[in-house]
């Protein structure tokens, strides 16, 4: 081989320099820093075919299941890093008022923002084709979301054979179970358990029981004893618990047997008359909040933060951000340990519980790219730079000695330090309470491709390093080391969860959903808030209306697709 002149050497090198400078960094927006530890060393604004800077671009992004100030990504920490790697900042808007509404005003004036989360609603806006089709972006533009969601985009699709939306999590690698409680439970405050001896709580006779004598004890103390959930979508949060009690796992309106998988509607069952009836008897003692039928989000957590009431049943991310503010007043002022709640998983007669869930996937719900978007290969581009494992570790665990550290034997874990300071304030302000939720990303029970959790809280390390000296005591009162352990584990399911079997728009099955949630609203404050002497009545003229519907029809429906999902997973 012929020795290449200095002259020519020099050359080359010019060359090198120059691509380096206008940034040929990879394809996809690449851009993305090597190492997390030293993000934003890299200018961006790269395109998608990495051949010239893109300017940056803000899209506009609708949640309506948001539970946050509206923010601009980019005013975070983790949102700057992602613009500088792609361009593109997103401008949040979440929900205030009705879900319903505000969709069906998107739907009638044809208008919607670049991205949207629909929610409950979704089906309503593909109905109304405010998504556009995402398979061919995918394709083209997606490769770490093709990797991530892997065989389940098959099972994404909807019976025209597009993808419309992406769900908000895939689950990646092995199955780490949480444990925290992130699902649902009866809830209720330490100090109510502290005072009674931490006794064993094993039905909803012993919860409420606890709750009555709390309140007879301390009458000159304004204590709500039980309260709950109503507003909008989240109305499951009180037509759920009958479902929960009775030993099922949250498969939304139905309750799917383990033996023949003949899913059946519990909304008219005795299972849900024993709990209305429960509820009616403590408010005709004053102990159940009136307010709670019409009460808003924002008013519920609101009074879950007053320190005033001592029970609910939710779910633990829907009450995730009064919670995170009961849990860091508690690290500034240990006293008020006394205020946070703790879950128990009671049921009616003591049975196996089932509220943790078993391995999912959730297909009805999801973020789309909307016919309003002008640019939507930025947009999946973005989703796609978001899905590469170094950026899901930015996402999850943050920055390399600032909020973890890697081990000698490469275990993320992280201070003691770094642990009090990541209180709901720093999690604003770095990011992590908006890319929590609500993107495309792997979910809290994923595991990375060098064997770390996804989800910092599900690490073993930082779990054990996060707990208080009262997490530790009220935990070791119960013989457990995790909050989950005091919970059974989940049975298999593979059609899990039931809710999220799509419903085409307009179908029987749609419609019941919609006339069966607008029968229950319209009788459960009657069934809770009349007098117990009218209660049999009550249920009586409800029966007569739900018992109209067509909900044979719907859970003929409902076990064929149940069965359905279990021959797919064989």
């Amino acid at each position: 081989m012929k020795r290449k002149t200095p002259v020519y050497m020099a050359a080359m090198l010019m060359l090198v320099l120059a691509l380096v400078i206008t940034g040929c960094a990879g394809n996809n927006g690449g851009n993305t820093p090597s190492n997390t530890s030293s993000p934003g060393t890299n200018s961006g604004n790269e395109g998608g075919n990495g051949e010239q800077p893109l300017e940056k671009v803000t899209f506009t992004y609708f949640n309506g299941a948001g539970a946050a100030k509206d923010i601009n990504t980019n005013e975070t920490t983790l949102g700057k890093i992602f613009e500088d790697q792609t361009g593109v900042n997103f401008k949040i808007e979440n929900l205030v008022g009705d879900l319903n509404t505000k969709i069906g005003t998107m739907n009638a004036s044809r208008k919607y923002p670049d991205v949207l989360i629909p929610d409950a609603a979704i089906d309503d806006v593909v109905g109304a084709g405010g998504f556009i089709d995402l398979t061919d972006l995918i394709e083209e533009h997606g490769p770490n979301i093709k990797k991530a969601y892997g065989s389940d985009l098959e099972r994404m699709k909807t019976e025209d054979g597009k993808i419309y939306y992406l769900p908000m999590s895939a689950q990646v690698g092995e199955f780490i179970p949480d444990p925290n409680i992130g699902q649902g439970a009866f809830w209720i405050q330490r100090r109510v358990l502290k005072e009674a001896g931490y006794p064993e709580v094993k039905t909803i006779d012993q919860y409420f029981d606890l709750i009555r004598d709390y309140v007879k004890k301390h009458p000159e103390e304004g204590l709500t004893g039980f309260i709950s959930l109503t507003h909008d979508w989240r109305f499951f949060a009180t037509t759920n618990p009958p479902m929960h009690l009775a030993g099922y796992p949250n498969d939304g309106g139905v309750i799917v047997d383990m033996d023949t998988f003949e899913a059946k509607v519990y909304a008219n069952s005795d299972y849900t008359k024993q709990y209305l009836k429960m509820l009616n008897e403590l408010n005709a003692e004053g102990l159940f909040d009136k307010s709670s039928f019409i009460d808003n989000y924002d008013q519920y957590l609101a009074k879950l933060t007053s320190g005033k009431v001592l029970g609910m049943f939710d779910y633990g991310w829907q009450i995730a951000n009064a919670q995170n503010v009961l849990m860091d007043a508690a690290k500034a002022d240990p006293a008020q340990d006394d205020f946070v709640y703790f879950p128990l998983p009671v049921t009616f007669d003591g049975r196996k519980d089932q509220y943790l869930d078993p391995p999912s996937f959730v297909k009805n719900r999801g973020i789309g790219i909307t016919i309003s978007a002008q640019d939507p290969v930025r947009i999946i581009q973005y989703f796609d730079n978001m899905l590469k494992e170094e950026n899901q570790i930015l996402r999850s665990w943050g920055i390399e000695g600032e909020t973890y550290e890697i081990d000698e034997n490469g275990r993320y874990y992280r201070t003691p330090e770094q642990i009090a300071k990541i209180d709901e304030a720093f999690r604003e302000s770095f990011g992590f309470k908006y890319f929590d939720w609500n993107w495309p990303l792997y979910s809290a029970s994923s595991t990375f491709s060098n064997g770390n959790a996804v989800s910092p809280g599900v690490q073993p390390e930082v779990f054990q390093l996060s707990l208080t000296e009262a997490d530790k005591t009220i935990l070791n009162a119960y013989g457990a080391q995790t909050y989950a352990e005091m919970f059974a584990a989940p049975d298999d399911r593979p059609w899990f969860p039931a809710w999220g079997i799509p419903k085409e728009q307009g179908s029987p099955e749609q419609i019941y959903e919609t006339k069966s949630e607008e029968v229950t609203r319209k009788y459960f404050p009657k069934l809770v808030l009349e007098e117990p002497s009218k209660f049999e009545s009550n249920w009586e003229e409800f029966l007569s209306e739900f018992n109209k519907l067509d909900y044979a029809g719907y859970e003929a429906f409902m076990t064929a697709e149940v069965k359905k999902l279990i021959e797919e997973t064989k």
